[in-house]
Parts: structure tokens; C-alpha cells; sequence
């Protein structure tokens, strides 16, 4: 038993001083550990300075029951009981029994509030008791912050956000995503906090080891305005359309910066909100706006003009055993390449490529690439969408292929693909990168500033670019987009119709489409370049380009020239309007004839009608029933009137 009782000695006295610093040191790391204190992600900004993404600071409140000392406990717990009360609306008894029992517990980690504002938190830390700290009070405060997009849905992916699931998986979608990393995450504090038991960890004081340093700010290129012009306009037509998903881009012209961009998608319950962005990752056939690119090589090659005549058959051609098709029944005939283009022949522009490419493809494929088609714009938001160009050996290459692809067939596009090429058309030539970002800022200071990139300085001659201008714009006014006319101001643009999920059996019961247009406005000074691409529309109400995506177009075109006027300067202020100078010169007179008697105001505005009567030399009462243009006047015409006489008008 002395040998035992020697041995145990030893022991202890080993572990005490030859091996107890390093059992103090494990025992430490597995109750005390730095814990990563997240930094306030940085602000997401309009052009214009709007609010489009910020982190809002959300507080937890606990509370170590025991670390007070027995007197301070009793001299404040009936306080902090009802400052309680009077918070969260429970009697003040019930707090105090609670407090009490998790201290007879030793509960070191009370729950008193969860997720509250920053002025709630600053409220409950001057409650008694609490207000005492962490050291003499138990006060554990805990801060994590939540992402909020005060535009709601509105462009909700692309202005994106940053999520990690429980397998430590990162989703970095959408403009948030792509400068989260780099600008907007900030760096990480750390707060020295101490295990409980349960799993549980307390921190240890109420300050933190290393601050945390708050994220940039991100400066976008979107204008709300114009954002909300473009969401609404294509949300609206989604549900008129019974579409399955669709999406509009709105660019300026010059810099390449993005103004709007509405990505919906249809949900089980048939409502629509940002479910992808589809306008940057969905890579697709895109029909008949791909005839732009196929004519511009056609004429950029001098292999025809646009005078050059096409015979398109009566609305049908077999090429190598398949038959290709235009939508008019009995076809074009003889038409120009320029009207064939104006009323988007199929036929017509196959017959173009065919004819002067198809023993020499690569001439065609390479005039393609010469713009870049074949390659991503290198955008900086995630998920690109690849575009495909096929030529001679590639797997989608055959006898076929060039025809198809002469009207936007066999080939693969995004939306913002294709409008970056119209765009450079709009921009006579200059086919400039797009852009969702124009500065990246701490407060006041600019970090950084992005400018406009150049992808290609010349698309092709000043020749073809004033020639397909010229037919873009007849395409509104004559062609396929003469519905959306408008002698009010000016557009330029191609439809697009496309069949999808045609190579399905069920596709002629279930016919599928992509309705598309792509142009810009105002045609002859161009701002804007916008693209409209509508998926799956119900083909019982319709699915031609010019029916369901060109509306959107000519709404956002609409709204955009009349909210945010397009030209700044008025050159001529002095002008004859004749109709309103003879309105204002029968108003004026009879102003002048009519002191006492009862003018005739039937035809006249029910506004201007007012005015008249109330400029009279006699006070009179007026009753307008209606509003518009006067039809009834209870008065008749040269009438005395009486002091204080009502007289009743009827308007619609």
C-alpha cells in the first residue's frame, strides 16, 4: 500500500508540474476557441444610388443566469422583469420566474431575445442588469447579419446573393456573387468564446478580439426606373402569354452598360419571380434574329446586295431532301434580299448562304468568329451560357447546317449574346462589352472604377452597316414588326420565332416556341438596345415574335422615351400648333363675349368649361356630372345668369 500510495504521488506530481503546462494548454483548446465574427457584407447600388442589396445587422440576446453575484441578481431582477414585460408583452412575474429557475439551473446561456433590429438591441443592452456587461451582469450579446433586397423580386438574381448549404457548398449567383469574394465580403473578426457544456460556447467578454472590417461597396449599372419599367412590362406579358419563363435586357447603346435585366420563370402555383438568370446562362437556338448575322456576312462578302432578287418559290424550297418553309401561305416570290429580310424569309436567306457558301463553309463560319459568336463575352456574373458555331467536323455539322443556320437554326446564342452583336450594329460598328458594374467604393472614396470595354472596334464597312440600319428600321415600319409601329418615335429591330423541343416525339400535338425581338431605340440616334426572348408561350393565344415578345419591347421603348426623355436639349420653343391655336382662340373669345350671359360649352372640355364659367362677372355654382368632353349644359346658350345660380354639365 506505501509502494501504491508513492506511485500515485509521483504521478500527480508529474502531471502538476513536468507535463502541466501542456495539459493546461489541451484543456484550454478544448474549452476556449476563436470563433469567426462575420463582417458586414458591402451595399449593392443603382446607377442612380438606389439601395439595391445590404446586410442588416441581427442581434441575439442571452443571458448567463449565474455570473451576477447573489446581491446584484436580487437588486435588479424585479427591474429587468418588467422592462421585460413592457418589451415583449408577457407579465413581468413570468420573466422573473423564468430568470430565477434558469439560475437555480445554473443556465448560462438563457435565451431573452432572438433576431432583433439594431435599435431593439441597443434598448434591451440599458435594460437592468444587462446594462451591467458581460462580467457583471451575464450579458451575451450575439450579432449575425441577413442579406435584404428592398426592390423585393425585382431583379432579385441578377443583383444575386451568397448562401452556403449545410455541406459547406457556396452559391454565388448574380452580381452579388461575382464581386462578393473580392469586394463586398469584407474580413472576418474573431471573438474569444469559452464551451459550457451541451454544446453550447459562451463568449467570453463583451468585446471582440479583432473587429471585423466591413465589405466595399458595389456600384451597379441599373437604373431603377428602367429595371422596374422592364419587369413589369415582361411579367405582364408572361401572364398574358401563359409562358413558361422569359427575359428582357435593356443596354445603352455606347458604353455597353446594363440599364434592366428581368429574368421570370413560372412556378408550380402559374406565378412567375427570378428563378435563373436566363438572359446570361441559357444558351439557345435563336431563330430569325440570327439572319441579322447572316445577312451582314452575305453583304460584308459582296456576294449579293440589297437589290440582289431571291425567287423564295411559293413558300417552299427542299434543300438537300428537307423542306424549309415561310410563315406567309403561297409565299414571297421574287422578292430583294432587303424586303426578304423585312419579312423574315426563311427561304430567302437559306438560299443566300447556300448558294454562295456552301462549297466554301468557312469562308461563312469564319465571317462569324471574325465577331466573336463563337466565344463568351467573358461576363463578369457566374454561368455564362456557351455559344455554339458549328463548322465543317463538328459534331452538329451537316449538308443542312448552313441553310439552318442561316436563319438562326444549328447554331446556339444567349440573349445577351445576341443583343451585344445588335447593339454594335446600333453603335455603328463598335461592339463593346456588357457591363453591370461601374465602381466599387469605401464610403466616399472610389476603390475602383470600371469603364467600357472594347471587343471589337469595327464589326464591318460603313457600307453594310447603313444598309441593315435602313432595313432594320423598315422591319417596324413595314415588316414583320409593323404592328409595333409607332409615328411617335422610332425603333429598329428583328422579330424572331423559333421552334424548341422540336426534336421531341410529342412536338406536333404540343407545338413549343421562343419568341424573340431584338433591336433598339430610337432608330436613327439610338440610346437603348433591348432584347425580349418569351419560352413556350401558349400557342392557343400565340407565339410569333412580333405578337408576344415585340409588345414588351415597344412598351419598355415607350415608357423609357416618355419617363426618362432620350433628348436632353430642345432646339425650338416657338412653333404654330394650329389646332391648339384655334382651341385657345375660342376659348379667348369667348372669355370676352360672356360677362352675365350663358355661353355654349357643349364640345367643349369639361376643364376648359370650368375655367370659362369661373371667369365670369357674376358669381355662379357649377355641377359637372362626368368628365371629358361637355355633352349637356342645364342652362341653354345667352341665358342671364343670376348671382349664386347653379348650372349642371353632363361630361363623358
Amino acid at each position: 500500500m506505501f509502494v501504491f500510495a508513492l506511485v500515485v504521488v509521483f504521478k500527480l506530481v508529474s502531471i502538476q508540474f513536468v507535463h502541466g503546462d501542456d495539459y493546461r494548454a489541451l484543456a484550454e483548446k478544448r474549452t476556449v476557441k476563436d470563433f469567426d465574427i462575420p463582417a458586414n457584407r458591402g451595399n449593392v447600388y443603382s446607377a442612380d444610388g438606389s439601395l439595391l442589396a445590404t446586410s442588416i445587422p441581427k442581434y441575439t440576446i442571452r443571458i448567463d443566469a449565474i455570473q451576477a453575484k447573489d446581491a446584484v441578481f436580487e437588486k435588479n431582477i424585479d427591474a429587468l422583469a418588467d422592462s421585460l414585460s413592457v418589451y415583449k408583452e408577457k407579465p413581468a412575474s413570468y420573466y422573473k420566474n423564468v430568470i430565477r429557475k434558469a439560475r437555480k439551473n445554473k443556465n448560462r446561456y438563457f435565451l431573452l431575445a432572438r433576431n432583433i433590429s439594431y435599435s431593439d438591441y441597443i434598448r434591451m443592452r440599458n435594460f437592468p442588469l444587462l446594462k451591467l456587461g458581460a462580467i457583471k451582469g451575464g450579458l451575451i450579446v450575439e450579432q449575425k447579419t441577413r442579406r435584404e433586397h428592398p426592390m423585393g423580386g425585382v431583379a432579385e438574381r441578377t443583383i444575386g446573393y451568397e448562401r452556403t448549404d449545410e455541406q459547406g457548398n457556396v452559391t454565388r449567383p448574380g452580381i452579388d456573387g461575382a464581386f462578393g469574394v473580392k469586394y463586398l465580403q469584407g474580413t472576418n473578426g474573431k471573438r474569444l468564446k469559452q464551451k459550457i457544456g451541451n454544446g453550447q460556447w459562451k463568449p467570453i467578454a463583451d468585446f471582440d478580439q479583432v473587429e471585423p472590417k466591413d465589405g466595399y461597396d458595389v456600384y451597379t449599372t441599373i437604373d431603377v426606373n428602367i429595371q422596374d419599367i422592364a419587369h413589369h412590362a415582361l411579367l405582364k406579358q408572361l401572364e398574358l402569354y401563359e409562358a413558361e419563363h422569359g427575359c428582357v435586357v435593356v443596354m445603352e447603346v455606347a458604353t455597353g452598360e446594363i440599364r434592366a435585366i428581368s429574368n421570370l420563370g413560372r412556378t408550380s402555383k402559374n406565378t412567375y419571380y427570378e428563378k435563373l438568370n436566363y438572359a446570361v446562362g441559357e444558351s439557345h437556338e435563336p431563330g430569325s434574329t440570327f439572319k441579322l448575322m447572316a445577312l451582314m456576312a452575305a453583304l460584308e462578302d459582296r456576294v449579293v446586295d440589297t437589290s440582289t432578287v431571291i425567287d423564295t418559290k411559293k413558300g417552299r424550297k427542299v434543300f438537300y431532301g428537307r423542306s424549309i418553309f415561310d410563315s406567309k401561305h403561297g409565299g414571297y416570290g421574287e422578292i430583294s434580299v432587303a424586303r426578304s429580310f423585312e419579312v423574315s424569309s426563311n427561304i430567302a436567306l437559306a438560299t443566300i448562304i447556300d448558294d454562295n457558301y456552301a462549297k466554301n463553309p468557312d469562308k461563312f463560319i469564319n465571317r462569324l468568329k471574325s465577331w466573336n459568336l463563337d466565344e463568351p463575352l467573358g461576363l463578369s456574373i457566374i454561368g455564362e451560357g456557351k455559344p455554339v458555331v458549328p463548322g465543317p467536323g463538328h459534331k452538329l455539322w451537316s449538308r443542312n447546317a448552313l441553310p439552318s443556320m442561316a436563319y438562326g437554326y444549328n447554331v446556339r446564342m444567349t440573349p445577351l449574346q445576341t443583343l451585344t452583336f445588335y447593339n454594335a450594329v446600333a453603335n455603328n460598328g463598335v461592339m463593346v462589352k456588357p457591363r453591370f458594374i461601374k465602381e466599387v467604393k469605401e464610403f466616399e472614396k472610389t476603390i475602383e472604377s470600371f469603364d467600357r470595354e472594347i471587343i471589337n472596334n469595327k464589326i464591318c464597312s460603313d457600307k453594310t452597316l447603313k444598309e441593315v440600319q435602313e432595313i432594320l428600321k423598315n422591319v417596324v415600319v413595314r415588316g414583320t414588326g409593323s404592328s409595333l409601329y409607332s409615328p411617335h418615335f422610332s425603333m429598329a429591330g428583328k422579330t424572331g420565332t423559333a421552334q424548341t423541343e422540336y426534336w421531341m416525339e410529342d412536338w406536333k400535338d404540343n407545338r413549343r416556341y421562343v419568341s424573340t425581338f431584338a433591336g433598339y431605340f430610337p432608330a436613327d440616334q439610338p440610346k437603348y438596345s433591348c432584347i425580349v426572348v418569351i419560352h413556350k408561350p401558349s400557342t392557343k393565344k400565340g407565339y410569333y415574335g412580333a405578337d408576344v415578345s415585340g409588345p414588351v419591347f415597344k412598351r419598355i421603348a415607350q415608357k423609357i422615351y416618355t419617363d426618362t426623355p432620350i433628348i436632353h436639349e430642345v432646339h425650338e420653343l416657338d412653333f404654330d400648333n394650329k389646332p391648339v391655336k384655334e382651341e385657345f382662340e375660342s376659348y379667348y373669345a369667348n372669355a370676352q363675349k360672356y360677362k352675365t350671359l350663358m355661353p355654349s360649352l357643349v364640345g367643349m372640355p369639361a376643364m376648359d368649361a370650368i375655367a370659362l364659367l369661373e371667369n365670369l362677372q357674376i358669381d355662379v355654382k357649377v355641377k359637372l356630372n362626368g368628365s371629358g368632353i361637355v355633352k349637356r349644359q342645364s342652362i341653354e346658350k345667352n341665358k342671364k345668369l343670376q348671382t349664386n345660380q347653379t348650372i349642371v354639365l353632363e361630361a363623358s
